[in-house]
């Protein structure tokens, strides 16, 4: 008799009803979608905690982690612009890479260099001198020649150069653009304008911002007029949009910041305005303590103030909306400080302080070697100091 055999396949028939099948396929799915996702949220915490936990923290070593030499004038000074490093000498000046390496040098003739710095274009000029020299990240960009001497400049984005001429009774701000062409020209009368002490421009060009020192009899006044040189300042006499005056204060520095808002600081106070085209006061900003010195970014302004009820000096910092975001003691006065990105950068000869803008001295201590310019490199805690005959890379460590 042969055996009957038993199959191994057997044929499923589907049930009526697929519904409770699907329901625990999406189960499935979800979590593990669930799965990935927490340990996804668990990996990113523990990186944002390792790197709040980094840069925030106090350290106390500078340790040299590259060094690039080369050979330097020990007249030389420098600039951070673009992606790189400016180097101006009275000889030329070159833009170098971060590592020290010229991509592009424009020799000069030059007996007291000064440069202003924006963020597309930079200018090198003769302070006393007749020559202004305007360059991009690509190089020069045109030459000036003035007829007087160059007491002040300041520069735009595209490459648009205001220039203070000096001359004792009756100086002269011309108006450039980049090749060289005269855009405006303002003969200022000091007996009743007042004599220029400070003056910015906006990112686009257009407008001048200028203060004047005078005296209503005895006193010391200062008037902060604003030119406009679009549309809107066509049909005003002088092209002036806006003017103020300030009793018994030197408005010594204006400066513009980003969002269309410009500030000029006085000796114990400074006044944030708003717009370009008609510009208002927003906000006045009065102290008790006289302003050291004054820096800052598009978003932040920074002072240095002297401490009166203690020894010391105080630094704070102020969003453009002028409101105070830190206040803290420092613990020296430093000739040098600047603003780059979310930290506050000081340093004079070999010593540096770095305080974050919320508040953390980071770091306190000595470099090692004299600073010329000093800025953030790529990397947590990682900084370009560069000096008379190197360019260092720097790393902080506890």
């Amino acid at each position: 008799m042969t055996q009957k055999k038993k199959p191994y396949l057997r044929i499923l028939t589907p049930p009526d009803d697929l519904s409770e099948i699907m329901k625990k396929v999406r189960r499935f799915r979800y979590a593990k979608v669930r799965r990935i996702l927490v340990i996804l949220i668990l990996v990113i915490l523990a990186v944002c905690g390792t790197y709040l936990l980094m840069k925030n923290q106090v350290y106390g070593t500078a340790r040299i982690s590259a060094q690039y030499s080369g050979n330097i004038s020990d007249t030389s000074n420098y600039a951070q612009f673009a992606d790189g490093i400016v180097r101006y000498n009275r000889d030329g000046v070159a833009f170098l890479d971060k590592k020290n390496e010229e991509r592009w040098i424009q020799p000069t003739q030059i007996q007291n260099p000064l440069i202003v710095v924006r963020d597309e274009s930079f200018a090198v000029a003769d302070n006393g001198g007749n020559s202004i020299m305007v360059f991009s990240e690509e190089g020069l960009k045109g030459e000036i020649e003035t007829t007087l001497p160059i007491e002040k400049i300041v520069i735009s984005n595209q490459g648009i150069v205001s220039v203070l001429l000096r001359n004792e009774t009756s100086p002269t701000i011309m108006t450039y653009d980049a090749t060289g062409n005269i855009l405006a020209e303002m003969q200022i009368s000091t007996g009743t304008t007042g004599y220029p002490t400070a003056m910015g421009m906006s990112d686009d060009g257009t407008t001048l911002a200028v203060s004047y020192l005078f005296f209503d009899g005895t006193a010391i006044k200062s008037r902060v007029v604003y030119y406009n040189f679009g549309e809107a300042g066509q049909e005003n006499a002088d092209n002036i949009v806006f003017s103020e005056e300030y009793d018994n204060t030197i408005m010594g520095e204006i400066f513009f910041m980003g969002g269309g808002r410009s500030v000029a600081v006085g000796d114990n106070s400074f006044t944030i305005c708003r717009g370009t085209d008609a510009p208002e006061v927003v906000k006045t900003v009065t102290l008790d303590q006289e302003i050291q010195s004054v820096f800052h970014s598009d978003e932040y302004i920074g002072l240095i103030l002297l401490n009166r009820e203690k020894s010391g000096y105080e630094l704070r910092l102020y969003n453009r909306n002028g409101e105070q975001m830190i206040s803290r003691g420092i613990p020296g006065m430093y000739d040098n400080a600047k603003i780059d990105g979310d930290e506050i950068i000081m340093y004079d000869g070999s010593r540096c302080c770095i305080v974050t803008v919320t508040g953390i001295i980071k770091f306190d201590g000595d470099l090692d070697v004299d600073v010329l310019d000093m800025s953030r490199a790529f990397g947590i805690n990682r900084y370009y100091v560069m000096s008379v005959d190197e360019l260092r890379v720097i790393y902080l460590t506890k």
